[in-house]
Formats: structure tokens, C-alpha cells, sequence
């Protein structure tokens, strides 16, 4: 029975996924073409973008890392990204907002209209200060929220600062995470496991512990996963337990919350060029062919994830929930463990 029901349940959702992206791109386009009066795609991103291909720089730094002193440095869309109105009057919260998917999805809230928080460790100041700037420069409200995710009162502070500051709270990201490459369990110590759990669990429930109050019907939270939950490198045991277990988290709280009518999704990436690579989070030697592995040849750039963002966000995803939505470059296959279909086949294996 179960084997009869399969094809018509994947083709089922293949065609919804197909839809929400399409729905997604061409609202987004649409709106860039009104702006500028030129065509493009959703995310403003030229049609043939050249982003860089290893050979990378040999590069180190200390952890965190700062997205400004990457070679080459990252696009998080801060010249290609073009808003449509999608997110108007929204106020939206992004831990890790300062670099990576977070500062991606922090630029593109901005220019479609919301006015947004950023949380971040405070070494990273350099980078939310440039966030900041950008997010005024479109126009809307920045507030700066520096601290430490693994301590549970800053993140209800967090949380609460935030909606204070916003005048409420629609949107939540949790984005923040720790990654370091560790290639034995025998090296693998409690203080670094209990470090990558408090960060990317423990916070990442006491932030939605104390988001959800301030939510109100229509609500958002995005948890930023990994193409790790599925098909885990054997260098990053601890942080892969943490990417499947959010994606666990994401399709239980989306159930207890679809009464409020709060809607909760993950995006999970694949190899994309941040700092948490370059701060331990993939050996030295390994950065330079990062994403060269992939049937792209390169790693994606945080500006390729932004529309993800945006998308789960808005309205245009009002029956969208419990979903985990897929931008890995075909990198990893949740069917057949090699190169596979991405997206599409994200959203099948979740549902």
C-alpha cells in the first residue's frame, strides 16, 4: 500500500515546491522590475552571476571570524539584492545576523520592507556595523543586539530588547551557529560539544521560547539548518547532531503552533562561503577546493539563499509550515546519498 502511495504524494509535493518557488521568484522579480525598471531575477542577482570558484587563498582566523577580512569576501547581496514590498511593516529578528545567511537575509528583509534586529558576539562589530548601515540605507529601523547565545537570560533579553525596540515581533531567524572540524571523536572534548550544543540548540530553543509570546497570528520563524542533518561529514560529528535535531525541532514546534497560525521552517544550506568556515569550522588545507566537491564546482554565496528567506517569510508561504527548504547546489541527495535534485527532494524527504 505504502509503495502505491509514494509517487503520487512525491509528485504531489514536487509540484508544490515547484509552485512556492516559482510564486517566490516571480513576486520578487516582478516588484525589482517596477523599481528599477529593468528585468531580473527575485533576489536582484544578475542572471549569470560569476561567482568564485576554488582555487581559494589558504586562510585562517580566530573564531569568529569576520566576513570583512574573508579572501575572496562574501556577497550577501549587498549590491545585487532588489526588495518588492514582500515583507512591508514586518519586524524581524536574525541571530548571527552580521555575516553569512543572517547579514544575507538581514539585507534582503530590509529592501523588502521590514525593519530588523541582528544579534551577534561582540568581536563581530565591525560586520553588524556595516549590516546596520545597510539596513538604514534602505530605509528601515536597525537595532544592534551583541551577546552570547549560550546564556539563557541574554537570550530572553534578547528576544525582549528586540520586540521593545521593533515596537513588536514578526519574524524570528535563528540563524547563529557554531561549526569546528574535528576529525575524531577521541579529540572531540565535553567543552566543545557542550559549546556547538548551547549554541545551536540550547539558544536556539530559549530564543523561540521567548519569541513566541511576542508573536502574534501570521508570525514567522525560519531555523537555519543543514544539508549536515542529512548527510553528515565525519569532521563535524557534533555540529551534524545539532542540524538534525533542529530539523526534529522545526517539524514538532510547527505543529504546536499552527493554531497561532505561526508558521516555522528551516532553510538548510549547503557548502556556503562564511566565516564560520574559515574559523575552524573546515580545516585550512580543505578551504581551498570549498565547494569544489560540488556538481557546481564552488561553494554558494549567502546572496543565493536570501530569496529562501525572504520566501518562508512572507505570505506567499501562508500554508507553507514544518518544512525544510533545500539550497545546497545539488549537493547532497536525501534519496540516494550521492549528487542529487536538491530543492524539490528537500521538501519530499521532510514531508
Amino acid at each position: 500500500m505504502e509503495q502505491d502511495i509514494k509517487p503520487s504524494r512525491r509528485r504531489f509535493v514536487g509540484a508544490v515546491a515547484t509552485t512556492i518557488a516559482a510564486a517566490g521568484a516571480a513576486v520578487t522579480a516582478g516588484g525589482a522590475q517596477a523599481q528599477q525598471g529593468t528585468a531580473g531575477q527575485g533576489s536582484g542577482a544578475q542572471r549569470h552571476p560569476r561567482y568564485p570558484k576554488p582555487p581559494f587563498p589558504r586562510q585562517q582566523q580566530e573564531w569568529p571570524a569576520l566576513a570583512g577580512k574573508m579572501t575572496p569576501r562574501p556577497d550577501h547581496g549587498e549590491k545585487t539584492y532588489k526588495g518588492s514590498g514582500r515583507l512591508a511593516g514586518r519586524k524581524a529578528l536574525i541571530t548571527g545576523g552580521d555575516s553569512g545567511m543572517g547579514r544575507a537575509a538581514a539585507i534582503a528583509y530590509a529592501r523588502e520592507g521590514a525593519d530588523v534586529a541582528i544579534s551577534y558576539l561582540p568581536f563581530e562589530e565591525p560586520d553588524a556595523q556595516e549590516v546596520k548601515a545597510l539596513i538604514e540605507k534602505a530605509g528601515r529601523k536597525a537595532v544592534l543586539l551583541p551577546g552570547d547565545i549560550r546564556d539563557e537570560a541574554f537570550c530572553k533579553k534578547l528576544v525582549d530588547s528586540a520586540a521593545q525596540q521593533l515596537g513588536g515581533l514578526d519574524i524570528v531567524v535563528s540563524n547563529a551557529a557554531r561549526q569546528q572540524s574535528i576529525d575524531s571523536i577521541l579529540d572531540l572534548s565535553t567543552e566543545q560539544f557542550d559549546w556547538t550544543m548551547k549554541t545551536n540548540l540550547y539558544a536556539n530553543f530559549w530564543i523561540c521560547k521567548a519569541a513566541v509570546p511576542h508573536m502574534k497570528d501570521g508570525g514567522a520563524i525560519i531555523v537555519t539548518a543543514s544539508v549536515q542533518a542529512y548527510d553528515p561529514s565525519p569532521n563535524l560529528l557534533d555540529y551534524a547532531q545539532t542540524k538534525a535535531a533542529q530539523v526534529a525541532f522545526v517539524k514538532s514546534l510547527a505543529k504546536q503552533l499552527a493554531e497561532k497560525n505561526i508558521r516555522v521552517n528551516a532553510v538548510a544550506p549547503g557548502p556556503i562561503w562564511t566565516p564560520l568556515q574559515v574559523c575552524g569550522g573546515q580545516p585550512p588545507e580543505a578551504l581551498e577546493n570549498f565547494g569544489g566537491d560540488t556538481p557546481m564546482k564552488r561553494p554558494g554565496q549567502p546572496a543565493e539563499l536570501a530569496l529562501a528567506y525572504v520566501t518562508l517569510a512572507s505570505d506567499d508561504s501562508s500554508y507553507t509550515t514544518g518544512h525544510v527548504y533545500g539550497v545546497a547546489g545539488a549537493a547532497a541527495s536525501l534519496e540516494g546519498g550521492g549528487s542529487g535534485s536538491g530543492q524539490i527532494s528537500w521538501l519530499l524527504w521532510v514531508l
